[in-house]
């Protein structure tokens, strides 16, 4: 089915990572997979169909995304059982295509024969780093040479490919994950995700914290690293879907969260950084008051989280304001000054 013009809607469906059969420092999926299961078919059909009530699907493009688990290690039966679900919406034409997630050593030119024909269109893979010594030291249990082989075979059939990262990963540091930033795009990625690590409860990671031999990167750290990744990706095209780890109930209570650079509005952290950078261009202060134009959708960061952005400019200027503009895009602005 044609993808729709519009906007982008993704059902999320999570499949816990039973499947994973190794233990990466950062996870915690063992000690959580005796409590989850796979969902049953009339939870992921009532899910679906909820989602699907607040939608309009004329005007927006929508799929279904399993995500949570390493999806091409379940069992095939089980992997059909919940690409028939999601088909079912495909036929009706509420649906457009399904995405999901899994380990790149868990790609063959068998497996995408069978995704191909349930409509899978986005593959994501958790490359997490393109350094080896990142993923030897994270206990990935892969090398970067096999992300770089799962992706060719996923790109070469027409599949839309995503690759995930993580940064501030034991042995990672900001020019490692710029190479990886780099290799993604290169890759032919067309969409990524950036996870700041967090030490999580009853991991690896978190013996390896207390014991003092793993930092993680503090929020500051994290933020400026995601900057400098952002501009690579923005440049290479590449759509970034999420900046940091999504604020589950657990890392918002701190029952789950041992260290590490959480913040329920990372991307928003992001993006007013590079606000920040980009109003260097203003040049000298002024005792005068400015005024300045930014594009709509853009506002919020251009102000700056909790305004940090407009309390900056306020050191230089009498007076700041802003105005949407919906003439600009990206982040174009025009300053005024008085």
């Amino acid at each position: 089915m044609p993808v729709k013009a519009g906007k982008h809607f993704t059902i999320p469906i999570f499949i816990p990572g039973l499947a994973c059969p190794f233990q990466c420092v950062f996870c915690n999926q063992k000690e959580i997979s005796g409590h989850l299961k796979i969902p049953e078919p009339d939870e992921i059909t009532g899910l679906i169909e909820r989602y699907l009530h607040t939608i309009d699907n004329k005007k927006s493009a929508v799929e279904i995304g399993f995500f949570g688990g390493n999806f091409t290690g379940v069992s095939v039966s089980e992997q059909e059982k919940l690409l028939k679900i999601a088909n079912v919406y495909i036929d009706k034409g509420l649906v457009s295509s399904i995405r999901i997630s899994t380990r790149p050593d868990y790609i063959s030119p068998e497996i995408l024969r069978f995704l191909k024909s349930y409509n899978v269109g986005t593959i994501e893979l958790g490359a997490q780093s393109l350094d080896d010594d990142v993923l030897r030291l994270s206990g990935r249990g892969h090398k970067a040479l096999d992300v770089v082989k799962a992706s060719e075979m996923i790109t070469s059939p027409g599949f839309s490919l995503g690759l995930q990262m993580m940064t501030g990963l034991p042995g990672d540091t900001l020019e490692k994950s710029i190479y990886t930033a780099r290799k993604i795009i290169s890759l032919g990625a067309d969409n990524t995700r950036i996870y700041p690590a967090l030490v999580i409860k009853n991991t690896k990671l978190e013996e390896m914290y207390l014991s003092g031999k793993y930092k993680p990167l503090n929020l500051d750290e994290a933020v400026l690293w995601s900057k400098e990744l952002f501009k690579i990706f923005e440049e290479g095209r590449v759509n970034i879907i999420r900046a940091g780890l999504h604020p589950s109930e657990g890392l918002l209570s701190g029952e789950s969260l041992v260290a590490g650079p959480f913040h329920v509005s990372f991307r928003e952290l992001v993006l007013s950084e590079l606000w920040k950078e980009t109003f260097a261009q203003l040049g000298e202060a002024s005792e005068g008051s400015i005024t300045i134009h930014v594009p709509e959708k853009e506002y919020n960061y251009a102000v700056g989280y909790n305004g940090e952005n407009k309390k900056l400019l306020r050191k230089n200027y009498r007076d700041v304001r802003f105005i949407k503009d919906s003439s600009l895009t990206g982040r174009q602005f025009r300053a005024y000054f008085n």
